[in-house]
This record gives C-alpha cells, sequence and structure tokens, in this order.
C-alpha cells in the first residue's frame, strides 16, 4: 500500500490481526483469494497481546482455544497462559505464510460501500484501499471500557485499564483501588495482593467464581498428544462435549442449581468469615454473567490488606475515592478491571453503506446481523465474532471456524457465479433476530435474574446465542443463496 491518496485494489480487505483476522487470513489464502489484512498496531494476536496483566490466562480448556487447523501438542497446561496463547497465534500465522499481508500500523478511518462501483473504499491512515469485500476482524474484546467517574480525571496518582497494564509503575507497598470483579480482575488481584500495601475491591455485583480444573500437563501427557494418533483430536472433542453439557444448563436455568451448590461450596471453602462470604455471594443464577473461574481469588480476598467495597466507585476526590456508600479511602493507584465495549465497538461508526449510515446508524444501540455474520444493507461485508453468536461455554475459535467457513463459502460461490453485490435480505434477517429473542427468553441469559453486559442500550440481549453449539454449525454449515439479494451485474468502476 502506498502513502498519500494513492488506490490499491483487493479482492478482500481484513480488519484486524487477532485470532478473527488471521483466521480468515489463512482461509483466504488457502483458497488463492487476493486480501489485505489492516492492524492498526505494531504486532499480531489482538487482545493476547493487549492483555498481559499479571495472571492472564485463558477460562477454556488449550485443546479447544485453537484453530483446528492448527492442533497444538505441546500446551503446558490444560488453560495456557497469555503469553504461550501469543506465541501459538504468531507461530500459526508464521507457518501459514500470513504475515506478508498484513499492513501493521495501519488503522482503519473509515469503509465506505459504493453502490455504483459495487465495492468498499477504505480509508486508512497509510492511504486508501478498495476491495470487493470487507471482513471486521477486530471482534468485541478490543476496546477496554471505562465507566465515567466523576473526579477521576484529576486524580494525581497512576490510572490504567487490565488490557492496558502499565508495567514500569511498581505496584509494591502502594495502595490500590480495583475498579470491577470481571475476568481480568479475578485473574490479578491474586497476583498482585501480596505485594500492595492495601487493596480495596469495588465490587458493584458478585461474581459466581468456580474452581478451574487446571494443571501442568507432564511430559508424559504430552508425549502421549504428540505421538499417538487421534490422542489429542480426542482431548478437543472431549472438552467441547464437557462445554456442550453446559450449555445444557445455560439453556435450561433450573440444571443451573447444581452448579450453584458448587460455587456455594468452594466459597464457604476459601472464605470463612461469614460477613465477606455474604458479600460475595451472588444473587443471580449461575451464567447470567459471564463464568468466572479461579483457584486463588477468593482466598486472596481473606487477606488482611485487602478490603472488599460491596459497591461501584461514585466518584473521586484528589487521591480519595469515595464509594457510592460514601466510604472514602484513600489510594495511590486505580486499576480498572471493567472489561471492554463488547456492543458498542467503535469499529460499527467507522463502516458506513452507501448512503452513508454507519452499522451504528442501523443498529440504534442493538447490534443485528443474519446469523452473525452478514447484515443487511452492507453488501460484501462479514462481521467475525458478531451479534447473537456469544455463549457462556464454548471456544471462540469454534463459533470463528463455523463463521469463516461460511465466509468462504459466499466468497467462493460469488467468483463461481459473477457476482458483484450480496446482501442478506432485510425480511429474513428480521426473521431470524426475532427467532433468537423469543428462544433467549428462556436462557439463564435473560432469566437468571442479574443485568450483564450481553445487554445493549436498549435492554435487548444482543450478544448471545441461545442454542446448542452443534447448531451453530449447522447452520452455518452452508450458504444460503436463497437469503441474499444477490447482483450479478458489472459495476461501473471509476
Amino acid at each position: 500500500m502506498t502513502p498519500g491518496n494513492a488506490y490499491v485494489h483487493h479482492d478482500v480487505v481484513v480488519i484486524g490481526a487477532g485470532i478473527s483476522g488471521l483466521g480468515a487470513a489463512v482461509h483466504l489464502r488457502r483458497h488463492g483469494i487476493d486480501f489485505v489484512v489492516l492492524e492498526k498496531a505494531d504486532a499480531i494476536a489482538g487482545t493476547w497481546r493487549d492483555n498481559t496483566y499479571p495472571g492472564c490466562a485463558c477460562d477454556v480448556p488449550s485443546a479447544l482455544y485453537s484453530y483446528s487447523f492448527a492442533p497444538n501438542r505441546e500446551w503446558s497446561r490444560l488453560f495456557a497462559g497469555q503469553a504461550e496463547i501469543r506465541r501459538y497465534i504468531e507461530g500459526v500465522a508464521e507457518t501459514n505464510g500470513v504475515l506478508p499481508h498484513i499492513r501493521f500500523g495501519t488503522e482503519m478511518q473509515r469503509a465506505r460501500w459504493d453502490d455504483r462501483a459495487h465495492r468498499w473504499t477504505v480509508h486508512t491512515s497509510a492511504g486508501v484501499i478498495t476491495a470487493d469485500a470487507l471482513v471486521a476482524a477486530a471482534g468485541p474484546w478490543n476496546e477496554p471500557l471505562i465507566p465515567h467517574i466523576p473526579g477521576l480525571d484529576t486524580f494525581p496518582g497512576e490510572v490504567f485499564h487490565s488490557s492496558r497494564w502499565n508495567h514500569r509503575y511498581d505496584l509494591r507497598g502502594k495502595r490500590v483501588a480495583v475498579v470491577g470483579t470481571g475476568a481480568s480482575a479475578v485473574q490479578f488481584v491474586p497476583e498482585i495482593q501480596p505485594d500492595v500495601a492495601e487493596l480495596h475491591l469495588y465490587q458493584r455485583t458478585a461474581q459466581w467464581v468456580l474452581p478451574k480444573p487446571d494443571y501442568p500437563l507432564r511430559r508424559l501427557e504430552r508425549a502421549v498428544l504428540r505421538r499417538v494418533p487421534g490422542a489429542h483430536e480426542m482431548l478437543r472433542r472431549s472438552e467441547y462435549a464437557i462445554m456442550e453439557m453446559l450449555g445444557l444448563g445455560f439453556r435450561n436455568p433450573v440444571f443451573m442449581k447444581a452448579l450453584q451448590q458448587v460455587g456455594r461450596a468452594w466459597l464457604r471453602l476459601q472464605v470463612h468469615d461469614r460477613r465477606l462470604r455474604d458479600l460475595l455471594t451472588p444473587e443471580y443464577t449461575p451464567g447470567c454473567k459471564r463464568m468466572l473461574f479461579s483457584n486463588t481469588y477468593y482466598r486472596s480476598l481473606t487477606r488482611s490488606n485487602v478490603e472488599v467495597h460491596p459497591t461501584a466507585v461514585a466518584s473521586v476526590r484528589g487521591n480519595v475515592v469515595i464509594g457510592g456508600d460514601g466510604v472514602e479511602r484513600e489510594v495511590d493507584a486505580v486499576i480498572f478491571g471493567t472489561g471492554f465495549r463488547i456492543l458498542d465497538m467503535p469499529i460499527a461508526g467507522r463502516i458506513v453503506d452507501g448512503q452513508g449510515r454507519s452499522l451504528d446508524d442501523h443498529w440504534s444501540g442493538s447490534p443485528q446481523a443474519y446469523l452473525g455474520t452478514t447484515v443487511a444493507g452492507f453488501p460484501n461485508a462479514f462481521v467475525l465474532l458478531g451479534p447473537s453468536l456469544g455463549t457462556g461455554h464454548t471456544s471462540a475459535f469454534t463459533i470463528l471456524e463455523a463463521q469463516l467457513g461460511y465466509v468462504m463459502q459466499a466468497l467462493i460461490r460469488a467468483r463461481q457465479e459473477g457476482w458483484t453485490r450480496m446482501e442478506p435480505r432485510r425480511a429474513v434477517q428480521d426473521a431470524f433476530n426475532r427467532t433468537v429473542q423469543d428462544a433467549l427468553d428462556g436462557t439463564v441469559y435473560n432469566a437468571g435474574g442479574c443485568r450483564s453486559y450481553f445487554f445493549d442500550v436498549n435492554g435487548r440481549n444482543s450478544f448471545n446465542w441461545p442454542w446448542s453449539t452443534d447448531r451453530m454449525l449447522r447452520e452455518l454449515s452452508t450458504f444460503d443463496e436463497a437469503a441474499f439479494d444477490v447482483s450479478s451485474v458489472p459495476p461501473v468502476r471509476m
């Protein structure tokens, strides 16, 4: 790509070089489709590049949390840590020859569909690209969410989000406020607790934290996975089956009562102080919020230098953090473990249709797509890990690869038929999303008694898939031409 206003054309432009974008790149290369990947950072791996906080690890078993086309038989643990996952992703990219297709330090600023030319015009920080198709692979775990807290901008100490961890700041002996008790906080709190003078944990909502069945894989176990034919695939299938059994509970909340008893027992075993245990006991059904796993989190909260505040942070005054209950605490640093902008992704404001209306404009706060992958009004565009595909029990890689199979079928079919434009019919997309919303009503996501990030600003669950992963794989297994408006009329090229 040349700088300035020079135009470069590709068959496909992929936005983002995380696990989604790299997966797309591998599939595109294997099918001989010309493409380029735009990555605003100077390295690949997305969320596993950005999240380097202490204790960062995956909560999905490693054999399942990986590309099926690139099995890793050398994982050091049942649940891999951040550094090992990043090395794996980098190795896959190098082995599959996609690195030369990535334009690092190149941010997508605006992508607009050209109704006349039947192509996308993509403005980037390094110039302009045109493409026949667009693959949005920025992912939902990309932009950190930092709540608005009055006075935070005048706080004299250190402030950062867990996904932008400041490793240069020495936490030893510091008074630290941790805001949020999501998946990242559950991992980094036990790591920093022994070093800080005081740790004030601001918990707006108690979380269900279950024991994590993690352990280092012994040399013999790795040898079996490496040398015995089918052993690794059997492990992957077993992990998939176990996760699908858990999925039954998400779809039938009554089954989650047993898991709730496990959570209560684990809390009693780890926290003996009844008052603290009461503060940490959720009032909703497990699975209503994201399931969390840790063998050390609860125990770390029992230490003498930790105070759990069962409230959000109301404001900051100087170096004083004030909770919603009015309690004030002086701190030296504030760390946010508040997750990401899952449903209001900034990239949605940069992708616009032929009339200049963005995805944000179309969605009006409630993201919708057909099969979570294509959006009416946005021809030749695909969203990876899109709306209504999230589950509480399976691997993002499983969802991603199902989508990629669908996307490749669509692109290949378009090439064979000479289509220059294809988009899902509005009626088909609306019918699909009505079916999703109806099915969600009885799931733990909607009926578990909590309010989670699964719900958008309009109070609609725009995140979750209400059925089994097997059903998702079936529905994405075949590109359904009848659901699309297509055109093979040669476009006018400018």
